[in-house]
């Protein structure tokens, strides 16, 4: 009989045990891929971390844009969500760090958001452009193109002519770098 009792307590208190996670699991996560507690949108705002507007993240490219392949051979850049960014660039293991802050603004052309970033370090100077971060936000288009100090002939890309419009097309895609979110 003492045997019977006890496994009817062990069955209650696992019954609840179940019930407990059950309970549990129905509040969310903020890895969850569902939009629920007090989230702003899936998975983040609210008790969640904040979330990532346009190129905010890290992400990373490798190989370079060919424009770019004099200066690097692969780019981890962070925008921060402070406005600020840092981009790390190296060519043949030696390490550039580029600094400064960054506007950016959706264009009403589709999903592009312009940008303008103005570098504090190594050189002062502004570039603008344009960028699109996929819908499942796991990649990055990014086209800029240096303004100030002006670089005669080159004027950045816009929105409306799309991607590789840098120069109005001078340069085709060679100017239009491609991220992952790392």
């Amino acid at each position: 009989m003492k045997s019977v009792k006890f496994f009817i307590m062990m069955f209650f208190a696992a019954s609840m045990f179940m019930v407990s996670c059950g309970d549990e699991e129905d509040k969310g996560t903020c890895s969850d891929g569902i939009q629920n507690q007090d989230e702003t949108a899936v998975d983040c705002g609210g008790v969640c971390t904040a979330c990532l507007e346009g190129a905010q993240g890290t992400w990373k490219s490798s190989p370079v844009a060919p424009i770019l392949a004099t200066f690097a051979d692969s780019i981890i850049a962070e925008f921060k969500t402070n406005s600020t960014y840092t981009v790390d660039q190296w060519k043949s293991g030696a390490k550039v760090v580029l600094t400064g802050t960054y506007t950016q603004t959706k264009s009403g052309t589709g999903n592009i958001y312009n940008i303008t970033l103005n570098q504090t370090s190594p050189t002062s100077l502004t570039a603008q452009g344009i960028f699109e971060v996929s819908s499942d936000n796991k990649s990055m288009k990014y086209e800029v193109a240096q303004i100030t100090p002006a670089i005669p002939g080159v004027t950045p890309p816009t929105a409306t002519a799309g991607f590789g419009s840098t120069s109005n097309g001078a340069f085709g895609q060679n100017n239009v770098q491609n991220y992952v979110r790392k």
